[in-house]
């Protein structure tokens, strides 16, 4: 079993390097294709999610609805399609995401055991399922919870929040995205990313599942999946302090392709630039833009 060495803190240079962006020749298909299964009562929480996954650039991304279709049709966006039934799901799925809202545990069974092809992101009401699943053999499954959640989870599991969360992952084969004011980013090989940065209006109705929209997004592209879990969780806080009071769910959506801008302009000058002091010893103010965008180093703490 690897040993935990440290825990690094998530900053865009971890894994600006890695964002996915279409090449010339891409078309839909090749920017991947997310199958949300839709909840059966919440639908706002999928509504949330599946404008998440197609905001931050995965090609395609469809709702399952085993029941509410006509509710999907006339809410989600109009580049969202909406499929009647699992039996009747689209072809060509790079990710399914399950969970944000809840789900039926028949189809949510169904759903699973037919996509061990494909990245899977299961989000609260789909969490239980990992315990009666195995992990896709080529593929990774992330698992995204709120404490409650987590702890609901794995009762049996000790110690510190980090150590809980890396057993955790280890137990399920898993990635464990363990969403708080100090979201943890655990994989079974080890790894494990603290984000620290954050806002307090993040704390309210629908944001875990934009969260899981935007990993699920980042995933389609094929963008590696550790990274694309805290390039996610990173874009998910910045646009919680771009806003700031008022936020609501929806608004995290569209912060991100003026965030996803930045940070593409940041990978393609970090080298260039060297942010300065002002003369009194303060940082400028410019310096932390700077920060947001990614061009500091990468820091790590001893645990």
């Amino acid at each position: 079993m690897p040993k935990l060495m440290s825990l690094q803190v998530n900053r865009p240079p971890l894994w600006r390097d890695v964002l996915p962006t279409p090449s010339p020749d891409a078309d839909k298909y090749a920017r991947g294709h997310v199958l949300v299964l839709g909840a059966p009562d919440l639908t706002g929480a999928t509504r949330l999610a599946a404008s998440a996954c197609s905001r931050i650039g995965a090609g395609l991304v469809s709702v399952v609805a085993t029941r509410r279709a006509d509710v999907y049709r006339a809410s989600l966006p109009p580049q969202v399609m909406v499929w009647d039934g699992v039996l009747h799901r689209p072809k060509r799925v790079s990710v399914v995401l399950a969970g944000c809202g809840g789900a039926d545990r028949q189809p949510l069974e169904r759903i699973l055991a037919r996509s061990s092809g494909c990245h899977q992101v299961l989000d609260a009401g789909a969490i239980g399922a990992v315990m009666r699943h195995r992990a896709p053999t080529d593929r990774r499954r992330i698992i995204t919870p709120h404490q409650g959640e987590f702890d609901r989870a794995f009762p049996d599991l000790g110690g510190g929040v980090e150590t809980r969360a890396l057993a955790a992952a280890r137990l399920t084969a898993s990635l464990v995205v363990l969403k708080g004011r100090e979201t943890i980013i655990a994989a079974p090989d080890g790894r494990l990313v603290v984000n620290s940065r954050s806002s307090a209006y993040l704390a309210t109705a629908g944001t875990g599942d934009v969260l899981a929209g935007l990993i699920a997004g980042l995933l389609a592209q094929r963008m590696p999946p550790f990274e694309a879990c805290c390039a996610a969780v990173w874009v998910h806080a910045e646009a919680g302090i771009r806003f700031g009071p008022g936020l609501v769910a929806d608004d995290i959506v569209r912060q991100v392709p003026a965030i996803l801008s930045r940070l593409l302009a940041g990978r393609d000058s970090h080298h260039q630039f060297r942010p300065e002091e002002g003369g009194d010893g303060i940082p400028h103010p410019d310096m932390f833009d700077l920060v947001d965008a990614g061009l500091m180093p990468t820091e790590s703490r001893k645990l």
